[in-house]
């Protein structure tokens, strides 16, 4: 989504995640639809690294080549994911939980939230899925209630940057690739 910063330079909506492979996928997206929350159809099933950031439309090369670089120095992990989570009463949301590959999201979020991208969280980071977000009381605990048993785990083996469109829907625009056998 283009927008345009105090300056009147363009500015852009990035958000750089985990996402899911095939079948976790669509069944966690599915069950998002499920809980009647309307994010289902533009947020893809996800771990976050960067929450929506928005940057000067001109800063995205450096971005990209900054998150190259985070990529560069981290390998492949094994993710687990395992149960169901909420930060209820703080905030309305459900959630599935990472039961392991906790301590690499954390380290790759630090490194992604750096140089172009340092700032500021509202929240400490916690990585998650998002099952259900701001939706009735009971649709919350009935996807809580869902994710009981839940128990999955597939190998992380890079990370996305995505860009939020005028309509609000989430684009990929670029796939890191995680290839580093190092932290620096």
């Amino acid at each position: 989504m283009t927008a345009s910063s105090g300056s009147g330079e363009p500015t852009i909506v990035v958000g750089v995640v985990i996402g899911l492979p095939e079948p976790y996928h669509s069944e966690l997206r599915a069950r998002r639809a499920a809980a009647g929350d309307p994010q289902a159809a533009i947020v893809p099933p996800h771990v976050t690294l960067l929450p929506p950031t928005e940057i000067p439309a001109s800063a995205l090369p450096a971005v990209e080549e900054h998150l190259a670089r985070v990529a560069s120095v981290h390998p492949p992990f094994d993710m687990h994911l395992s149960g169901p989570g909420t930060f209820r009463p703080v905030s309305q949301v459900v959630f599935v939980q990472v039961a392991a590959g906790l301590a690499d999201c954390e380290q790759i979020e630090a490194d992604v939230r750096s140089g172009p991208l340092y700032g500021q969280t509202p929240f400490p980071y916690h990585p998650h899925v998002t099952v259900a977000h701001d939706v009735p009381d009971d649709a919350l605990d009935a996807a809580y209630d869902g994710l009981r048993g839940y128990d999955v785990s597939f190998t992380v083996t890079g990370f996305t940057m995505f860009e939020q469109d005028k309509s609000g829907v989430w684009r990929p625009q670029r796939q890191f690739t995680l290839d580093g056998t190092r932290r620096d």
